[in-house]
């Protein structure tokens, strides 16, 4: 904190020569809080140590102000008492008698009575001391410098009690003929500053230092010098930027970086501008607490308001004339506090802003705020900018509040700002009725909020709401605010409320207007519930058949029911793709690609699009979906939205960037939205697997399983587990998971191999196993599910498969085959793998053209592309029985759920 101080140092060692020759001075050290003012001071003992001068210190102290000639004493105790009695009395002889009654234990009795008569009145205003005491104390300081040179040195001169100052002021017109010379320093835009007793003292000063701000240069030095080595560039701006070169600001920063375990490195410049050292909040704390009220009130207001904190706002909060504010800012700045580049007020640091907080008690803090929102809303400020005083309120609130709350949460959620909506209306819950429809309707509007990134609190919430309603549209309204996809995992009551308010509200076929509307939405959602049961999917494709060749898709309703009906119809492969592919087609071309309907029942048609090789219209609708996402600042749409891109794009053999976009989905999407809806975790497993990303699919696993893992939704899970175990060679773990993903799609009635081909994967794995009877048993049935399907990636990845597994001319007949369909597909990576596999097994000119039209292509751990004949091995895994084979897939069908 010395450095850039050769200046000053300089003139006090000119002043110390000067008093040495009989010439005294006082040189008056000013400027704002932290400047470095003490530190200088600090310094100059050793100065004086050089040129033989003896050194007298003393601080002034606040709470010390009322003890009368108290900095006298610390400056002269000291010396009186390091010399024998001889001594003292020799230097308390003639006029230097009086100075005694300044020291009582230095006089006795009878002295103390003989010299009543000279004690000072301390009934003045001024706290006036007797003429005498102050040249016999005039004398003392003289008698001390004949010994020797003396260094005076008083810190904090603004908080000395009176009569020292009295006597300092009376020293420094008197200077001429001491050996002394007094560095005092005063601390600027204090107002104890502005006392007509501190301004004598000053106003005699023979000099007067103002240190500045530390260059960059000396930055640098100090961070090298706290750190032990050289500080990058940006961490060095960041920490001069943050502190504008006031050492005292920039030490803190620094200390508390290094004692933290920081390194003076770029990726920790945002930590430098971040910090709030506590003892640099403490200093400030116990800074502003010594202000007088009118100053204290206007930074309790600059507080309360931030960014909002114009010139008007301020009187009105702090409850000062313009004058009085205009003063509170000349004084704050003059300390050092505030930023002189801004048009209106604002704090140097946001350690000022923290300890203004903390000088504020909790009471304090509230009215503040109460009145601050209340002053705001008057004012016709935006509601966000009310709502965020009334956060902080606990205590009751008006009738109002309530409604300002609810126009910012609607505010917060049009740009993209869910959680930051969801605050709002958690608040205005506090202040509503426990059981009225003003809080049905708060309970809905907090679900549409929650829906973006706590799906199980929106669907909560909604099941709480509706109760409170007191009509059947009202409830249907609130019902149909539920994300169709998010009620594949809502408890049971829940679903038995979206079937109660179903059933109040009647057949959607025997409605019209906006009833029928209504009623729509609610039958999609309330068969999104039953998207696990084979039963209920085999009657979606029913009541799909009963709409129509041509369903209507003119409003919301019909468009939300037929794609919940041909997605049902796309899990099951109850509905050929040549009849799902062309009604989703339709319904993309009626629905305006937006970023809330990844909450919507609308995007469920993806799945079939993409499931039935229409990439190219799955992928345009998605892209506009994903710009106007990012220009809401909407997170959860975008993770939904771009996991959904990941697909097409390693469908499309574009890999790398589709391991990007994964990357961004995963990083993006919450981890309740991944163990809530498997469509985004099902096409993260799946880039990973294709692309193979060992990294995407390890945080996959991580973030999915961080609270454990009982949810229906995380069944593509066991597709990663498998993946891995196949690829560390652990072949049978592998096939275990295998089955058990089969057992589980089977169960709930997902039978489309286009959605999850666990029995091509397990026909790899068993060919390598040398168990070609099971591999050819399970590509066969897969390959005849997708026949029934319909869609070219499916044949022609099952007929891959086969054809690698197949020796001779019949194996070569399948792979050709499937080229011939993957032709068809939008899948070019399907058809790399199959171009790959023919070529190594035919060989020669003809191999050659199918191996460059391969290109590099990545294999998966399922099947090894050049692979052309089965593979035994006893290193990984023991060779078992048909019948030994069984019993160990009974054994992990028993284990616990999520395993």
């Amino acid at each position: 904190m010395l450095c850039e101080r050769e200046t000053e140092f300089g003139l006090v060692a000119e002043a110390l020569q000067a008093a040495a020759d009989g010439h005294g001075s006082l040189m008056v050290i000013t400027g704002p809080l932290g400047i470095g003012k003490t530190a200088l001071l600090g310094g100059l003992p050793s100065l004086a140590g050089l040129q033989g001068a003896r050194v007298m210190r003393a601080n002034g102290a606040l709470l010390e102000q009322d003890f009368a000639f108290g900095l006298v004493r610390q400056l002269l105790e000291p010396v009186l008492a390091s010399v024998d009695q001889r001594q003292r009395d020799e230097w308390l002889a003639g006029a230097a008698e009086p100075a005694r009654l300044v020291f009582d234990d230095l006089a006795g009795p009878d002295e103390t009575q003989e010299w009543e008569h000279l004690r000072w009145d301390d009934g003045r205003p001024d706290g006036g001391v007797r003429h005498t005491v102050l040249h016999g104390l005039l004398m003392l300081l003289t008698a001390i410098s004949l010994q020797r040179p003396v260094l005076v040195v008083v810190d904090d001169l603004q908080w000395a009690d009176q009569p020292s100052l009295r006597w300092l002021g009376y020293l420094a017109k008197r200077l001429g003929g001491v050996r002394a010379t007094v560095v005092v320093t005063v601390r600027e835009g204090d107002p104890l500053s502005e006392r007509p007793l501190v301004r004598a003292v000053t106003d005699g000063a023979r000099r007067t230092l103002r240190p500045g701000p530390l260059s960059l240069a000396s930055t640098r030095l100090m961070v090298a010098e706290e750190f032990g080595e050289p500080g990058e560039e940006e961490f060095v701006q960041a920490c001069h930027e943050v502190s504008d070169g006031n050492p005292m600001f920039l030490m803190s920063v620094l200390l508390g970086m290094a004692v933290s375990g920081y390194r003076p490195i770029a990726a920790d410049a945002p930590i430098a501008r971040s910090l709030l050292p506590s003892q640099l909040r403490e200093r400030l704390t116990s800074c502003l607490s010594s202000q007088p009220a009118g100053i204290q009130s206007f930074v309790k207001a600059m507080a309360v308001l931030g960014e909002q904190a114009d010139a008007e706002l301020l009187g009105q909060l702090s409850e000062l004339d313009p004058i009085g504010c205009v003063e509170a800012a000349r004084v704050l700045d003059r300390m050092g506090l505030l930023a002189c580049t801004t048009p209106v007020p604002k704090f140097l640091h946001m350690a000022v802003q923290d300890a203004v907080e903390q000088l504020m008690s909790a009471d304090d803090a509230e009215r503040l705020h109460r009145r601050a929102a209340a002053l705001l809303h008057a004012g016709g400020y935006p509601a966000e900018q009310v709502a965020a005083h009334l956060l902080v309120i606990s205590a009751d609130q008006d009738d109002w509040t309530i409604l300002v709350l609810r126009a910012a949460a609607d505010t917060a959620l049009s740009r993209g700002a869910p959680e930051v909506a969801t605050r709002y209306l958690r608040r205005a819950l506090l202040d509503c009725s426990s059981d009225g429809s003003d809080r049905a309707m708060l309970l809905v509007e907090l679900a549409t909020a929650e829906c973006w990134f706590d799906p199980a609190a929106a669907v909560r919430h909604i099941s709480q709401a509706v109760p409170l309603l007191s009509s059947t549209r009202e409830r249907a309204l609130a019902v149909s605010r539920i994300a169709p996809p998010l009620l594949g995992v809502a408890s049971s009551p829940v679903l038995d409320v979206i079937a109660q308010v179903a059933a109040e509200l009647g057949d959607p076929d025997k409605l019209a207007g906006t009833d029928r509307e209504l009623a729509l939405s609610l039958e999609a959602r309330l068969r999104c519930t039953q998207a696990d049961n084979p039963a209920r999917l085999a009657m979606a494709v029913e009541r799909l058949r009963e709409l129509g060749d041509h369903p209507s898709l003119d409003t919301r309703g019909e468009r939300e029911l037929a794609a919940v009906l041909v997605h049902a119809g796309t899990l099951s492969g109850g509905l050929p793709a040549a009849q799902a592919v062309p009604l989703a087609r339709r319904i993309v071309e009626h629905e305006p690609a937006v970023a809330s309907h990844a909450h919507a029942a609308v995007p469920l048609v993806v799945t079939t699009l993409v499931a039935g090789d229409c990439d190219d219209v799955a992928g345009p609708w998605l892209d506009l979906a994903l710009r106007q996402a990012r220009r809401q600042n909407a997170v959860v749409p975008q993770a939904i939205i771009t996991t959904h891109q990941s697909m097409i794009l390693m469908r499309a053999r574009m890999l790398s960037q589709a391991r990007g976009a994964a990357a961004e989905g995963l990083a993006l999407a919450d981890a309740d939205w991944l163990r809530t809806v498997s469509a985004p975790t099902k096409a993260l497993a799946m880039v990973a697997i294709e692309t193979d990303s060992v990294d995407l699919a390890e945080r996959l696993l991580a973030k999915c399983t961080e609270h454990g893992e009982a949810l229906p939704s995380l069944w593509p899970l066991h597709m990663v587990r498998a993946w891995l175990a196949a690829r560390d060679g652990r072949l049978g773990q592998a096939l275990n998971h295998l089955y058990d993903l089969g057992r589980r799609t089977e169960r709930i009635g997902w039978r489309n191999p286009a959605i999850v081909p666990w029995r091509s994967w397990a026909a790899g794995l068993h060919h390598q196993l040398g168990e070609q009877a099971d591999a050819v048993e399970l590509v066969r049935t897969e390959h005849e599910m997708a026949r029934e399907w319909g869609s070219a990636t499916a044949m022609g990845r099952a007929l891959r498969v086969w054809g690698t597994i197949t020796e001779g001319p019949k194996g070569t007949q399948l792979l050709r085959d499937a080229i011939t369909t993957l032709d068809n597909s939008a899948h070019q990576l399907e058809l790399a793998r199959a171009q790959a596999a023919l070529g190594a097994r035919l060989g020669g000119a003809e191999g050659d053209v199918y191996l460059r039209q391969a290109g590099a292509v990545e294999s998966t751990p399922w099947l090894p592309v050049r692979s052309t004949a089965p593979t035994r091995t006893t290193a990984t895994r023991t060779q078992l029985t048909k019948t030994e084979r069984k019993v160990a897939m009974l054994a992990a069908a028993a284990e616990p759920t999520g395993r």
